[in-house]
């Protein structure tokens, strides 16, 4: 725990909305836990029956975005300030993504991708399923997977391994270079033949998080990104980083 998590006894009115015992079915940590273990289980599902990928993915949307909402009154409550250096950070950051993938799979074959990702254009039999499954994946990589992950990764982990007996003493965006580099180095795990380019992602939103000490400002720039990168392989039908 850093001096600053010593000193204080409980969390700054702004860092956290602090439950009353009895008042939630479930503990402040799963309601940051389980939307992330329901997401990677349906990807895991996806991956593994490639047939049911459009179901799992709709799935795994929906669900989290219910349990987002069931447990919205025990999450950090979200500041907005320096919003628009998210935006900044979300338009760098798919330059870096895409930029950097793309090179790293023209000079290694360690990182090329896939060769069968799904394809939505074969995928479905009329163009009006295909676009509604398209919107459907849009709007979970825009809207709910950025909240979802920045809830977790630069909210929950990254306070937890600042203040391990209880994150809510940590202050949000408190700088130490554990929670910088471990939060970063995890995210990239989840992130598979993409891990190196996510690495560079993870450190640059962190840095975000650090200057700002607004987990808004990281939603807007993973929402930012995401949305860039879905009109980008919607261009280019580079199916693979979707």
């Amino acid at each position: 725990m850093t001096k600053a998590a010593k000193k204080r006894s409980k969390p700054l009115d702004y860092e956290s909305v602090v439950s009353k015992k009895g008042e939630h079915f479930l503990g402040d940590e799963w309601a940051y836990i389980l939307p992330m273990l329901v997401f990677l289980g349906f990807v895991f599902l996806g991956g593994k029956f490639p047939s049911l990928y459009p179901q799992t993915y709709i799935a795994r949307a929906v669900i989290v975005a219910v349990l987002l909402w069931v447990f919205r009154k025990q999450y950090t409550k979200i500041r907005w300030n320096g919003w628009w250096l998210g935006v900044i950070v979300g338009v760098v950051g798919i330059f870096q993504w895409v930029g950097m993938q793309l090179w790293l799979q023209n000079h290694t074959d360690f990182f090329k991708p896939a060769p069968d990702p799904f394809d939505p254009t074969k995928a479905f039999a009329s163009p009006g399923m295909m676009w509604a499954f398209i919107a459907v994946r849009m709007a979970g990589a825009v809207l709910v997977v950025p909240v979802m992950e920045e809830l977790f990764w630069r909210d929950y982990l990254w306070r937890t391994i600042l203040a391990p007996n209880d994150f809510k003493l940590a202050s949000v965006g408190e700088w130490a270079w554990a929670p910088f580099l471990i939060v970063s180095g995890v995210f990239s795990v989840v992130h598979g033949n993409w891990w190196l380019t996510a690495i560079g992602w993870a450190l640059m939103v962190g840095a975000l998080l650090v200057y700002t000490k607004s987990l808004g400002a990281c939603i807007i720039a993973h929402g930012t990104t995401n949305l860039l990168l879905a009109l980008y392989v919607l261009k280019t039908h580079d199916w693979s980083f979707w």
